[in-house]
């Protein structure tokens, strides 16, 4: 249960501090008061959206904080699990700031959480109940959720293990189509990489060849330049009588002959012998160079054809033969994988029926279980709506299970009602009241309180529409889910407000040329007072007021009995 909120520039209200207790808590005042703002705080701390509207004008941000009882569900235990958070505290305490720049923060005990975790924790704490939610009754398509709803932990947990598969049968669903609607761009593309596998076989690419190839063709492109440079040293070296090796040979010969002389002369002498040796040696390469030359103008042209074979293949598969032959692995990998297609085409699609004949049953006993909830929650239902005065109303819940396989089963629910004896059972959507959904909507709470274990229940206007004994009979069920869960009620009606086991009073005030909403809990004079405004508007009368007395004395007789 909400055992408090504190409330910080948040729409109209400045700042607020309010305790909450067990039972019936309800909240009254002048319309436009500042009520819904209160609830509006409390979908926030449970998860729900916001926007930097809803900060107060002039200020930069806002803040919200509510305290709650740790809820008791063992589904919540197995969030705590999932969320890494622990019971380490009395209670649960949930911030949430918004600032002008777009920038929330949530906390959970300190801990910062996402709104979709915050979203997580909020379901098992405040379950807010609007006059908008009897949309949700007028929707077909949610009828089904609500019958889910009245389905016990062992219902749950064949739900989500439906659904869990469900979402298997989808992606393994989606795959086989894929394959099946890209096959003519897929057989394409295997038609593209075995063109370029037969290229690339072709070309047999070797790792340096590119660059001994450009080595090659220069020296073909040079070989006049190679041939004269060649003899031309060649001829220095070895010129009669002028040449560099006989010139080496005279000066080595006079070297030794003063080299015992000096260490020095020795060692220049030596040095000048191996001058010699190296000349010698590179005269005999010369003139085997020079022998073996021979110009091939063919091979030239190979080469010159080979390179332009290198640099198309580049530039259609890589910038260098590494990342070229890397392409050609890799596309020799995807060919082969593809080779196997066909045969994982007809795993997939075995896969795929397996799967869908699996999620049929589990579908077909999630239908099964349905309609044993469905029976208990029409008797449910029915009980209530008597005691709602509708006692002559019939209401049962009807099944089309002739539709496709969806996120909840086979399933397709709609509500119908009669409300007249000897009337035809017609869609809800098309037979009920205002008044009469907020019945049908109280009716449905009334039943489901008694298995869900929420910790706060919020009804904000649910009895609009509804007068005389009906709001008599609204207020003593909502007194009634107060008995089970903690209950925030913002009413217009007398009736409604003297079964309330506590009453707050929630009022605009204009200071400073500036508007903000107050709130007080009353106390039993004060009650009386309020509920005698509620009774007669603008001016109260000693009459209203001993009606007031008199409508709070019954109130509480009911509740005693």
């Amino acid at each position: 249960m909400l055992i408090e909120i504190t409330i910080e520039n948040f729409a109209i209200i400045e700042s607020l501090h309010l305790n909450f207790y067990q039972g019936m808590n309800a909240l009254t005042g002048e319309t436009g008061a500042g009520k819904s703002i209160i609830i509006d705080a409390m979908g926030l701390l449970a998860g729900g959206r916001g926007s930097v509207e809803m900060i107060r004008q002039g200020a930069d941000r806002c803040r919200l904080e509510g305290v709650f009882e740790w809820p008791t569900q063992e589904a919540f235990d197995h969030l705590l699990v999932e969320l890494g958070l622990d019971r380490e505290e009395d209670f649960l305490i949930v911030q949430r700031d918004m600032a002008l720049t777009g920038k929330s923060i949530c906390r959970v005990n300190g801990r910062v959480m996402t709104l979709a975790n915050l979203r997580k924790i909020g379901a098992f704490l405040v379950d807010i109940q609007g006059q908008n939610d009897h949309q949700a009754l007028l929707q077909p398509d949610q009828h089904l959720r609500l019958v889910d709803e009245f389905g016990d932990a062992k219902f749950t947990a064949q739900l989500s293990h439906y659904q869990e598969e469900y979402q298997n049968f989808r992606k393994l669903q989606k795959k086989v189509m894929q394959i099946k609607q890209n096959e003519q761009s897929y057989v394409q593309r295997m038609d593209m990489l075995h063109f370029q596998l037969d290229e690339l076989a072709q070309a047999n690419l070797q790792l340096g060849e590119e660059e001994a190839l450009i080595e090659e063709r220069d020296k073909l492109a040079n070989f006049q330049k190679i041939v004269d440079a060649l003899a031309a040293t060649y001829q220095l070296l070895t010129q009669d009588g002028q040449g560099t090796t006989d010139q080496l040979s005279q000066a080595t010969g006079q070297m030794e002959g003063i080299a015992a002389l000096d260490k020095e002369y020795e060692r220049m002498a030596e040095s000048l012998q191996s001058a010699y040796y190296l000349v010698q040696e590179a005269t005999s390469d010369l003139s085997r160079q020079i022998d073996s030359l021979e110009f091939d103008g063919q091979r030239l042209e190979e080469v010159y054809d080979r390179l332009e074979v290198i640099r198309q293949l580049k530039r259609k598969y890589g910038d260098s033969i590494e990342a070229v032959l890397a392409y050609y692995e890799q596309i020799t990998k995807e060919v082969a994988e593809a080779d196997h297609s066909d045969e994982q085409l007809a795993a997939l699609s075995e896969a795929l029926e397996q799967k869908q004949a699996l999620v049929t049953s589990l579908a077909q006993t999630l239908h099964e279980k349905r309609q044993q909830i469905a029976k208990r929650l029409e008797q449910g239902i029915l009980l209530e709506l008597k005691e709602l005065y509708m006692e002559n109303t019939d209401f049962q819940i009807r099944f089309d299970t002739q539709v496709e396989l969806g996120e909840r089963g086979m399933d397709k629910v709609a509500f119908y009602l009669s409300t007249n004896p000897g009337e035809p059972l017609k869609p809800l959507v098309k037979v009920a009241s205002g008044g009469e959904l907020s019945r049908i909507l109280l009716a449905l709470k009334t039943v489901f309180s008694e298995n869900q274990a929420l910790t706060s229940i919020v009804f904000d206007e649910v009895d609009t529409g509804v007068s005389g004994r009906v709001a008599q009979a609204i207020a003593q069920k909502i007194a009634t889910i107060g008995r089970r869960s903690q209950v925030l009620c913002i009413t217009h009606l007398p009736q409604v407000a003297a079964f309330a086991d506590y009453q707050y009073f929630i009022k605009k005030e204009v200071t400073d040329g500036r508007t903000k909403t107050t709130v007080e809990c009353l106390s039993n004079e004060e009650r009386v007072h309020e509920v005698a405004r509620m009774l007669a508007g603008a001016e109260v009368t000693k009459l209203t007021v001993q009606h007031a007395e008199e409508l709070l004395a019954i109130a509480k007789q009911e509740k005693t009995s």
